[in-house]
């Protein structure tokens, strides 16, 4: 589609949108001023852009029938074979839907962008090939990965591995079921406020949000440049470690990592705990909605750490408790810029833009906007009020805020080589009733975030680990390290899950 030259009532239609007095005359004017832009844009549309390579061939696969697929897990079943030898040869990964695999359906959870089909591997899909594993398909996700329960995708509720009916967590609900029930030997999640860490927690399995910027998120749809990561999700934290192996370091498209050191974790993970120093943050107790129970076991799993020579304190955070109004401070507005505005990619970065992807969400919300979600919705209206009411000054306090926020974690840092919390506060809980009401819907959805919010902000390594069940549910543990300390995350991580089986 090219582009073509504005009418008058164009113009006029952008005027009234930036309160501009123009005359006639000056629309005219400034009609006849367009010609140049139009015609430097209309250069771009015969001009080729570059795109990163597509490298191993594939076939479309298909959408699984309910009895393949009991948890309602699955978006998409295929099988996409790598290169002969590599690190994850015979390793088969899901990939959460709002990560690109081309050649196969992305929905994001929503109807909005149903039909659409990528024509690039995201990178992190590309270095899992290259080194070997298979990707399996695609893993639903809560609709636009705006929600922390399972019950918002609009292809149906996902379930929890160990409990039929329970949620299974979100946004990367999919991705967590999957290995949870050993249908995949790892996942790919993505996490904007504990969207690896919440599944995890509650279906049982480790997953890692790394360092802001140490796995490239070219070709993901973006929820927030400033809060977006992609991670492992697996059964085990050597496994964790292996995937984190494969997909960390720099690509060269993405502006999110203006650092990136990467480790052996691999190897890392094998060393001793002895002498660590582990502090338990109070403030990550009694949250909204705690259970004692999960508070109990969380508790127990990190004092055990000292039978294998770890020193196990306790240390005050009052600034954890912030954490989640400075998260929604940038969410709310951030989401709906780069979502509502920018098409799950937005403006202004240097890096590699799927541009079929920002097609396809212009295409959606233009003819589906009511198939939006209930939180896309709230979000949405609060974004638009907020940013037309208030200019932006609670996204820019919140950005200044997070420096203070991440600070505070920083020194206590100092002083500890890791700290330890609740990942959730409380445990799986059942699947809404599918005729509850919107309040409900959007605050189940929003129920388990408030430990995990805060480290999206501060871009700290967190792991989640299951340290124990309680009711027959899993409970998690979450594990925080410095900046790029990610292998000392994974490698307390893999000594918790040696104590606690």
């Amino acid at each position: 589609m090219s582009i073509r030259k504005p009418s008058l009532d164009d113009l006029q239609r952008a005027a009234d949108y930036y309160n501009l007095d123009l005359t006639r005359d000056e629309l005219e004017a400034y009609q006849a001023l367009s010609d140049g832009l139009i015609a430097a844009l209309g250069r771009l549309d015969q001009l080729v852009e570059s795109r990163p390579p597509v490298k191993y061939p594939r076939n479309i696969g298909y959408r699984p029938a309910a009895e393949e697929d009991p948890l309602n897990a699955w978006y998409w079943k295929c099988s996409i074979k790598g290169a002969a030898e590599g690190k994850l040869r015979g390793k088969k990964i899901a990939i959460k839907d709002n990560v690109c695999v081309a050649g196969i359906p992305m929905m994001n959870g929503s109807l909005v962008l149903e039909g659409y089909i990528p024509d690039v591997d995201a990178t992190v899909v590309t270095r899992i090939l290259d080194e070997g594993g298979e990707i399996a398909g695609k893993a639903v996700c809560e609709s636009f990965c705006l929600s922390g329960g399972s019950h918002l995708a609009d292809t149906g509720p996902t379930h929890n591995p160990r409990k039929r009916g329970y949620s299974a967590g979100g946004s990367s609900s999919g991705s967590a079921a999957l290995v949870g029930a050993g249908e995949v030997d790892m996942s790919i999640g993505a996490d904007q406020a504990g969207s690896i860490r919440v599944p995890s927690s509650w279906s049982g399995i480790v997953g890692l949000k790394p360092t802001y910027g140490l796995v490239p998120y070219t070709g993901a749809s973006s929820l927030e440049y400033t809060i977006d990561h992609l991670g492992p999700m697996t059964r085990t934290v050597a496994d964790a470690a292996l995937l984190l192996e494969v997909i960390a370091g720099k690509d060269g498209l993405d502006p999110r990592q203006a650092e990136s050191r990467v480790e052996k974790y691999t190897e890392a993970v094998k060393g001793s705990v002895k002498e660590l120093r582990v502090a338990i943050v109070n403030e990550g107790f009694g949250q909204n909605g705690a259970e004692p129970d999960v508070e109990a076991v969380v508790r127990e799993a990190a004092q055990k750490l000292e039978q294998l020579g770890a020193r196990v304190s306790t240390v005050e955070l009052p600034w954890h408790r912030d954490g989640m109004p400075i998260f929604m401070g940038i969410g709310v507005e951030g989401v709906t810029t780069m979502v509502a505005k920018g098409y799950g990619q937005g403006t202004n970065w240097k890096g590699y833009y799927t541009n079929s992807m920002i097609e396809a969400y212009a295409r959606g919300m233009r003819t589906h906007a009511n198939a939006l979600s209930p939180t896309t919705k709230l979000m949405f209206l609060m974004g638009q009020y907020v940013s037309e009411n208030y200019y932006g000054r609670y996204y820019a306090k919140a950005q200044n805020l997070a420096r203070t926020l991440k600070e505070s974690y920083d020194r206590a840092l100092e002083a500890a080589d890791v700290l330890v919390m609740p990942t959730t506060p409380m445990k799986a809980q059942p699947l809404p009733a599918p005729d509850c009401g919107l309040i409900e819907r959007v605050a189940r959805s929003m129920e388990a975030v408030a430990n995990t919010s805060p480290f999206n902000v501060t871009g700290h390594p967190a792991l989640n680990v299951p340290c124990g069940v309680s009711d027959g549910l899993p409970v998690g543990l979450m594990i925080v390290g410095r900046y790029w300390d990610d292998a000392r995350v994974l490698r307390v991580g893999r000594a918790l899950e040696q104590l606690v089986g």
